[in-house]
């Protein structure tokens, strides 16, 4: 295995995007973590007890795919098991992003459909989230539930908790995730007016058939 010296291009980006994550209102100062794949055995992910506002590259660490903490001054995301276990599961999965933005989290704890056939652009990005049984945040429990959840789909709604994105760069994932949260400001507008009016089914087939 490489040794984990440098990567700060890399360590950089992570950082960047946990400072937009929270610029743009989609985590709190606590909350949330990103993950990058570096090869097929590491991958950086940020800290936890960390300001997400100010993130400084220097704060992102480096773990193998097995779990072993790289840079041991370092306290990786309570999350970092259940990353791993999305990177183990999928292959082709590069990056991912874990937050709680406030209208699409509140899909995850009552009983209505987060609704991503109401734009083209929305059913494009995010596809046919899925929704991930409750278990407690930080457990090999919830790492276990959601690598055995994801199957095909790009968003997993973590019951009781929050949204984990995936993509092949990070820009896809946090894409994602903005645009889920869209979605769900947009289905709540639809529900309170009781007027909405989805795409059909035809034109879900031509949006997927286009983006494949």
């Amino acid at each position: 295995m490489k040794e984990p010296v440098g990567y700060r291009k890399e360590r950089k980006e992570v950082a960047r995007f946990m400072r937009r994550l929270y610029r743009q209102n989609l985590t709190t100062t606590s909350g949330g973590n990103i993950s990058l794949r570096i090869s097929k055995d590491m991958i950086l992910i940020t800290p936890s007890a960390t300001d997400k506002g100010r993130m400084r590259w220097k704060e992102v660490g480096i773990m193998s795919i097995l779990g072993e903490n790289l840079t041991p001054e370092l306290k990786p995301s309570i999350e970092s098991e259940m990353h791993l276990s999305i990177y183990r599961r999928k292959k082709d999965v590069l990056a991912i992003v874990h937050a709680h933005p406030v209208v699409a989290s509140s899909f995850t704890a009552m009983d209505l459909t987060l609704r991503t056939d109401l734009t083209a652009e929305a059913r494009a990005i995010c596809g046919t989230p899925v929704l991930v049984p409750y278990a407690l945040m930080g457990t090999r429990d919830l790492a276990a539930v959601a690598a055995d959840s994801i199957g095909d789909s790009n968003i997993l709604l973590l019951e009781n908790h929050g949204i984990l994105t995936t993509g092949n760069t990070l820009l896809e994932a946090f894409d994602r995730l903005e645009v889920l949260e869209n979605a769900a400001i947009m289905t709540l507008l639809v529900e309170i007016t009781g007027k909405k009016k989805p795409l059909g089914k035809m034109r879900i087939r031509e949006i997927e058939k286009f983006f494949r």
